[in-house]
């Protein structure tokens, strides 16, 4: 009587080959290596864009970023959140079996549906998470003209 074959035992072993693969490769994934383009479109920030009573609040995930690792500029119609970090310094005599933790630089920009007030714009950060409350810009209601007779 013959053996009946496991038809995933293949499909297994060729998924692990393919972690490893992945592993080994994963000092390439890289802002600044040769995939960078591709890398840095997987590292971008999520950003939340949510309407109030007369405002915009945008609450964007920055973990591990300090409140003056970000910068946060407004545009008529578009918001910008620029971070930037550096790993700490490594010390000369540990030996890294792995090593991730780099410098860290990210940018988002996002559209906004209509103009905001510009000077009005706050921006606050908390555990990792940035909240900004854009004021929506007030356009004054139409006004009616009276006609003169000559």
């Amino acid at each position: 009587m013959s053996e009946q074959r496991n038809p995933f035992e293949e499909l297994e072993r060729m998924f692990e080959r393919m972690s490893g693969q992945l592993d080994d490769a994963s000092p390439l994934v890289e802002s600044d290596g040769p995939l960078g383009l591709w890398a840095s479109e997987y590292e971008t920030m999520a950003i939340d864009l949510v309407e109030r009573d007369g405002e915009y609040v945008a609450t964007i995930d920055l973990p591990g970023f300090e409140r003056d690792d970000v910068d946060v500029s407004v545009t008529d119609h578009t918001l910008l959140v620029e971070a930037e970090r550096d790993s700490p310094v490594a010390e000369e005599d540990e030996r890294y079996l792995r090593r991730e933790r780099h410098h860290e630089s990210m940018r988002r920009s996002i559209r906004l549906p209509d103009e905001v007030e510009k000077e009005r714009v706050t921006a606050r950060m908390k555990h990792g998470v940035l909240t900004v409350s854009l004021p929506k810009f007030e356009v004054e209601a139409a006004r009616t003209i009276e006609i003169e007779d000559e």
